[in-house]
């Protein structure tokens, strides 16, 4: 699969329907340990959600990680002191190979995992990482079996870009069901709670969703495709024509079922 570049100011066209899950998702996470944690964000992004976690536990040490350079430069503008007496940091770390240094209160990953094969395999390592009672919470997009996935995996996959485009996207498998998720880690000693909720955005402007996966699903196909233009726009506007079929506009706008797979798993003290 081709490594994606990412586009901050793409992806936060989106910021707030893409900020709801991660926000649902630290509703569930319990108390931590200690009064000052030791927070980890794997794959932070531009750090607009990060922030989020100094809100919620204002004297924590909050570093995000991310493996793109373009996303870091970003989430600098959130870094520094925090008013609870915290610190909010950036650095760079690839959650393939990422291990703790210290014991952790929390470790959280938003709508990242999904880009790690084989990430339950690094489950253990992180789990053994965090302090008696700390947690591990993430959520993954549960959609790839969605017009919006399928279409772009069968277009890649036609005669006509098969050729070029040949293991470049992420498949069907990429995720695990809630119910697989909660077996490994409850195998793992912790007491887990996972679920999956359906998301309706309702999506504005021309081209909402096609919008939308630019600053996400479609970046392998555009990486691949970014030294031929012509082709890569040709790409782009055959699959403009397919979800534009699959996702009617109305009159307020596009609706965008989207569904997420969420799990917070706790430390046994």
């Amino acid at each position: 699969m081709s490594a994606p570049t990412w586009d901050p100011a793409q992806y936060l066209r989106h910021s707030g329907h893409r900020a709801r899950p991660f926000a649902d998702l630290l509703a569930r996470v319990p108390g931590l340990p200690a009064r000052a944690p030791r927070i980890a964000d794997l794959g932070c992004g531009p750090g607009n959600v990060t922030a989020l976690l100094a809100d919620r536990w204002p004297t924590a040490r909050i570093t995000g990680y991310d493996n793109s350079a373009e996303m870091l430069a970003r989430a600098e503008e959130h870094a520094g002191p925090t008013p609870g007496g915290g610190r909010l940091r950036f650095a760079r770390a690839d959650a393939r190979t990422w291990t703790p240094a210290e014991p952790h209160d929390l470790i959280v990953s938003n709508a990242t995992l999904q880009w790690v094969p084989g990430h339950v395999d690094r489950f253990a390592d992180w789990i053994a990482a965090l302090r008696p009672g700390g947690t591990f919470a993430f959520q993954v997009p549960g959609n790839f079996d969605a017009p919006s996935h399928r279409l772009m995996r069968e277009l890649a996959g036609s005669p006509r870009w098969r050729d070029r485009l040949a293991g470049t996207l992420r498949h069907d498998d990429a995720v695990l069901t809630p119910e697989a998720y909660l077996a490994h880690l409850t195998g793992l000693g912790c007491t887990t709670d996972a679920w999956e909720t359906t998301y309706v955005h309702l999506l504005t402007g021309e081209d909402a969703v096609l919008d939308w996966v630019k600053g996400t699903g479609l970046r392998p196909v555009l990486a691949a495709l970014d030294d031929d233009p012509d082709a890569r726009d040709a790409f782009v506007e055959e699959y403009r024509r397919a979800l534009r079929a699959a996702y009617p506009s109305g009159p307020h706008g596009t609706p965008f079922p989207f569904r997420r797979v969420f799990v917070v798993a706790r430390k046994e003290g």
